[in-house]
C-alpha cells in the first residue's frame, strides 16, 4: 500500500517556496475506500499549487488517482492556507 500523503508531499514540495510551512496530512473519511489529503502551505504557495483555473490542482488529483489505483481507493485533495 502506497503512503499517499508522502507521495503527494514529494510531488508538491519542489513547487513551493517555503518548504518549512508545507504539510500534507491524511484526514479520516467516513468511506473506507476514500482518502482525504490536506495540503497546507502559505498563501502564495497554495495559489501556485492550485494554478490558474485549478489546472495544477486538477493535474495533482489525476496523478494521485493513478497512485491510488493499485489500492482501489479514491483520493480527495483539499488545499488550506497557513496563517
Amino acid at each position: 500500500m502506497a503512503e499517499l500523503d508522502k507521495v503527494l508531499y514529494d510531488l508538491v514540495s519542489p513547487m513551493v517556496d517555503d518548504k518549512e510551512c508545507l504539510s500534507v496530512t491524511e484526514e479520516p473519511s467516513e468511506n473506507a475506500r476514500e482518502v482525504i489529503l490536506n495540503v497546507t502551505a502559505k498563501d502564495d504557495d497554495i495559489a501556485r499549487l492550485i494554478g490558474r483555473r485549478g489546472t495544477m490542482a486538477s493535474a495533482l488529483r489525476q496523478v494521485m488517482s493513478v497512485a491510488s489505483h493499485t489500492d482501489d481507493r479514491k483520493v480527495t485533495i483539499k488545499f488550506n492556507e497557513r496563517d
